[in-house]
């Protein structure tokens, strides 16, 4: 049978331009998790050559559910397929369709250079069940390239823990040891089975050195849990609050704090072997995402959770990953689910809020926020992002509340509160409050002298107002050379040389911000303004279309209009101050 991928070459350009065979994601339908759903034939009317590619067009649109049923329709015409199984295999895994995806593993076996994602999730399947003679079998076929460099040590480490040799175990993790960047997470597995042996000095020394240097969340509790077990509280308490102190904003220890405080910890966050194992995925999965590689953390996310689904860290990974792929049903499911979680239900709240606010559903983050905020009147986070979803919105005068509430709670601020005051700023001169405004920008600046956005804003403002001019040039000129690529710190020199009437060192400045901005109305504005004065007036009436195409306010444009009609009035430049 020739393969759907070979089909596809046979289509014309002219085909495939008509749309016909790329059916809209929204079509698809709701996910069904079984073995039939995946085995039925096209859709009629449909085609597997056009299935294959609505796939294809869905998952780039990261519609993995609709990617996924297209793809299964596609495979169903063609079942010999193995690229089309291995890309059907990925989708439903990482869309959470466990007993599907187990299937289709067990398809891969057969392909060539090992199937590394269907023999991780057919090993971790068959420890959750117990059946280590086969999660042996399967670990032994993992490569040793590639993601394999980590994922079969880890696994081969957790399976020989599983039947409580601890040697072999520590043995199998030892390649883990030499992988730059992984010494941290070979010491911290190496002190989990050796833990679980109950070898408890030798694991202590593991996770000294984990700790040797600034440590994730997930670590502390781990390492804070055992210190605490075994007789190590000082160490523990030490340990949390070093954290929290490089984290001040942050509650994601004070649940270690007070159980320790009530009384002596005897349950380990990870009791077991498939626990162990839960636990090496979701860290590989969690260091992916810090790189940015959603796709492949999705996927042991995915793993590690039917190995342990009271994983609450993994339950945010994921919401996270479908955060940042604009899935915020998704997203919305996991993070749902861990709001009574003693460690994570904050911030799980705050994400929920983010994600509504990203899906316009303002009322909804709002309603959230404000409830955060009054169960905590201690804390700013939930207030502070109360004020940016208003701010956003246009609300500025809510806003400005919302900021100013925030404040309050701070008292004095510090250094890292200068976006907080810059964010008021911004309100206030929103709503024609510019002696506030400009209040808080100073008070900003000295918090922060060299920062390059706040020398901008208050530089700028004062030039728009022809105040301060020369002053307000010097300070724009300090930010380009903090930013120098920063098309709209480089517009605000250009647009200070004009206000002090130098328009040949105007339109030098504007055509490089033109180059880092093309497409910004207000800087093709000023830049068709410093032509006019130069006398370059085809140019300037270029410059002014670009804007007018790009504005999006009607005050503006008419402006703009105004001036493609009749060009710029005879004026002196600002005097300067």
């Amino acid at each position: 049978m020739t393969s759907v991928r070979s089909r596809l070459l046979s289509i014309s350009l002219a085909a495939l331009m008509t749309g016909v065979v790329l059916a809209p994601a929204v079509a698809a339908g709701p996910p069904e998790d079984s073995a039939k759903s995946d085995a039925t034939r096209p859709d009629d009317g449909g085609s597997a050559t056009g299935s294959y590619l609505a796939g294809r067009y869905a998952q780039h649109q990261d519609d993995w559910t609709a990617a996924a049923r297209y793809t299964a329709q596609a495979l169903a015409a063609d079942p010999d397929d193995k690229s089309l199984l291995r890309r059907t295999f990925l989708l439903r895994l990482g869309e959470g369709q466990i007993a599907t995806a187990l299937g289709y593993a067990g398809r891969l076996l057969d392909e060539q250079g090992e199937p590394q994602m269907a023999l991780t999730l057919l090993a971790a399947d068959a420890l959750s069940k117990g059946m280590l003679d086969d999660a042996d079998a399967l670990a032994a076929r993992l490569p040793a390239d590639g993601l394999g460099r980590f994922i079969t040590p880890l696994t081969r480490a957790w399976l020989a823990a599983a039947r409580g040799r601890t040697d072999e175990a520590l043995t199998a993790l030892e390649p883990l040891s030499t992988a730059q960047g992984f010494a941290a997470l070979y010491n911290l597995h190496a002190g989990l089975i050796l833990d679980l042996a109950g070898r408890n000095d030798e694991a202590a020394a593991r996770f000294a050195k984990v700790t040797e240097t600034d440590a994730p969340l997930r670590v502390v509790q781990i390492v804070g849990n055992f210190m605490a077990r075994t007789g190590r509280k000082d160490e523990a308490r030490k340990l949390y609050e070093t954290f929290q102190a490089g984290n001040p904003d942050g509650l994601l220890v004070e649940p270690a704090l007070d159980a320790m405080a009530r009384a002596p910890v005897d349950t380990r966050p990870v009791p077991d072997a498939r626990a162990g194992l839960a636990e090496a995925l979701f860290d590989l999965g969690s260091a992916l995402h810090h790189e940015n590689a959603d796709e492949p953390a999705l996927l042991f996310g995915r793993i590690a959770l039917h190995l342990r689904d009271e994983l609450p860290l993994a339950h945010l990974l994921i919401g996270d990953i479908n955060a940042s792929r604009d899935r915020h049903d998704e997203a919305l499911a996991e993070f749902k689910r861990l709001e009574n979680d003693p460690l994570l239900g904050w911030t799980a709240r705050m994400r929920e809020a983010d994600s509504y606010a990203r899906m316009d559903r303002n009322d909804d983050a709002i309603a959230i926020l404000k409830a955060l905020a009054a169960e905590r009147p201690e804390r700013t986070d939930a207030v502070i992002r109360l004020g940016d979803i208003y701010r956003y919105a246009k609300r500025y005068d809510e806003a400005v509340d919302a900021y100013t509430t925030a404040l309050s709670r701070i008292g004095m601020p510090q250094d890292r509160h200068w976006p907080l005051l810059y964010a008021r700023a911004m309100s206030y001169e929103k709503t024609k409050r510019w002696p506030q405004a400009e209040a808080d920008l100073k008070a900003a600046l000295a918090l922060r002298p060299n920062e390059a956005t706040l020398l901008n804003f208050l530089g700028y403002s004062w030039i728009d107002r022809g105040e301060q001019l020369d002053k307000a040039k010097g300070m724009i000129e300090r930010a380009v050379e903090l930013r120098p690529r920063d098309g709209y710190i480089v517009d605000s020199l250009g647009w200070a040389l004009y206000m002090l009437g130098d328009f040949g060192g105007a339109v030098t400045r504007l055509e490089r911000a033109v180059e880092l901005k093309p497409g910004d109305p207000t800087i093709n504005d000023h830049l068709g303004d410093a032509y006019w004065r130069v006398g370059r007036r085809i140019e300037a009436r270029f410059q002014w279309t670009r804007a007018l195409r790009n504005a999006d306010d009607d005050t503006n444009k008419a402006a703009i209009q105004a001036k493609l009609d009749s060009g710029l009035p005879e004026q002196k430049a600002a005097a300067k101050q």
